[in-house]
């Protein structure tokens, strides 16, 4: 009987092409994992994508092998196949042409004729035969990604890694470490098992990056003396931790200090809920001389730290792809609350730990009222 390593090292061997996936493109920790992941399958000789629903760069991990092949959307799954029977009547030559959005494709034989009998159609198998899953609680997370291709998920084995006990289990095999302060660590902790010699700068630098980024640098409650014992064999293997430290946290500009400075200023909080709240205007971001991209760790950096709050709910304006103003918000949740659920009236995006939802036609003060009326609602 095959243990959990065993049966994925099995499943991956077995594999060809595989699907890398996570949900959060401000995630560090699931961005590192995901790009060590593709390291050690290519040396594995598989072919790998890595996605992301509407992936940009951070500047901050610009540095890390990789980061600028992940894609934001699947592409090519699938190949239409038509298929002719030439026994009796063989081709002289193929031409097509597209008009009206439509593909026509021009099939000249040498003698006689080609009738709709001759033809056939069929469709590939899926691309993956594979797909890992990281920091991923539930597949509806992924959104359109998951919601557009439902059949590649049911279809395709999943290899489900996570360090978070609100995991649905929804993989073919659950790699689940609820001692892990990261799915960095956790992967880490697998791939040791699995390839050890292959464990060297590059791949070592990208778990590093997650587990301190999503540590503080070691400074949250769930770091243990393993945690610290597996950042220390990551240094032996390469990790450059000089490098990660200056990318992740000396590299804030004035801008980004006075948007953080001014957002803590308007910070309300509601201590018997435990919930902390900030709003920033677009006046707010000219005044700082900021942009939507300093926002990236306001919650991380600057409110989730705080040993007092489980929620952090942040609403800024921002304009939409026409040019309008709407309102954008992000709430996050230490302490086992399901924020999708809390947000719904709002049609939220992301996992029960983090969603983003958008609000068209409203004030900032007005939306600030009305989403902590829905908070506080669940809550009660």
């Amino acid at each position: 009987m095959l243990n959990e390593s065993q049966q994925i090292k099995q499943l991956i061997e077995n594999a060809k092409h595989v699907l890398v996936v996570f949900n959060n493109h401000e995630n560090i920790d699931a961005t590192a994992s995901a790009l060590a992941w593709a390291y050690f399958l290519e040396k594995n000789n598989k072919s790998v994508d890595i996605v992301c629903p509407n992936f940009t760069i951070s500047k901050n991990i610009n540095f890390l092998n990789g980061v600028k092949n992940i894609k934001s959307k699947l592409e090519h799954l699938q190949k239409l196949i038509i298929k002719v029977d030439v026994s009796q009547t063989k081709i002289d030559s193929l031409s097509y042409d597209i008009k009206d959005n439509w593909l026509s494709i021009y099939l000249t034989p040498k003698t006689g004729l080609l009738t709709k009998e001759e033809l056939r159609t069929a469709q590939s198998s899926y691309k993956y035969d594979l797909i890992i899953t990281l920091d991923i609680p539930e597949l509806d997370s992924l959104g359109t990604i998951f919601l557009n291709n439902t059949d590649l998920f049911y279809r395709t084995d999943i290899i489900n890694i996570d360090y978070h006990p609100s995991n649905d289990n929804y993989g073919q095999i659950n790699y689940l470490d609820l001692n892990s302060t990261s799915v960095c660590e956790t992967s880490y902790r697998l791939i040791k098992q699995l390839w050890l010699p292959l464990i060297e700068e590059t791949s070592a630098t990208a778990l590093l990056t997650g587990m301190i980024a999503a540590t503080s640098s070691f400074k949250t409650t769930n770091v243990t003396p393993l945690t610290l014992q597996n950042a220390s064999e990551l240094i032996n293997h390469g990790a450059n931790r000089e490098q990660i430290i200056q990318n992740l946290y000396r590299t804030r500009s004035l801008a980004t200090l006075r948007l953080w400075g001014l957002s803590l200023s308007k910070l309300k909080i509601d201590p018997a809920r435990r919930l902390a709240w900030t709003t920033i205007s677009r006046s707010d971001f000219t005044d700082c001389g900021a942009n939507q991209d300093d926002l990236r760790d306001i919650i991380s950096e600057l409110i989730s730290n705080s040993p007092e709050i489980d929620l952090t709910l942040l609403l800024y304006e921002k304009e939409n792809s026409e040019g309008k103003i709407i309102i954008a918000g992000i709430l996050n949740s230490k302490k086992g609350h399901d924020t999708r659920a809390m947000l719904k009236a709002y049609n939220p995006t992301g996992s029960k730990q983090q969603v983003k939802i958008t609000i068209e036609d409203s004030y900032l003060a007005e939306a600030e009222k009305k989403v902590l009326e829905e908070i506080k609602k669940s809550l009660n």
